[in-house]
């Protein structure tokens, strides 16, 4: 029981994080299924990549309504990082368990970087497409 209130408030945590700073759910779902609920790094990032496509339908739908997303730059990165995930998931599978926690641990240092340095030198405005 324990587990499954941890897995929920895990999505709706994921869920409002994503449809208010647009971040994936991957920072938050895999130190909680590794840390919380004792999967592999391997096991916690595949989960992970299943877990978030609810929570992209529903973001993507608002926005959408809200006129918010621009879609040349969305559809182009969405279809090159087809073959990114790709390469990735066999990089994962060929990496020992150790590395790849922390590869993780870096690219978690290096989002929290990127989000101190927006908060203290906020972006300029792009031109809508």
């Amino acid at each position: 029981m324990t587990t499954l209130v941890l897995v929920a408030l895990l999505g709706f945590t994921a869920g409002v994080l994503a449809g208010l700073f647009g971040v994936g759910g991957g920072v938050l779902f895999v130190p909680t299924l590794t840390l919380g609920l004792g999967l592999t790094q391997l096991h916690a990032e595949a989960t992970s990549l299943l877990a978030i496509i609810p929570t992209v339908i529903a973001g993507t739908l608002q926005q959408h309504r809200y006129g918010n997303i621009r879609w040349r730059p969305a559809v182009i990165i969405g279809l090159v990082s087809i073959a990114g995930a790709e390469g990735g998931v066999q990089l994962a599978r060929a990496l020992p368990e150790h590395v790849l926690r922390k590869l993780f641990a870096a690219l978690a240092l290096v989002v929290a970087a990127q989000i101190v340095w927006r908060a203290l030198h906020p972006p300029r405005r792009l031109a809508h497409n």
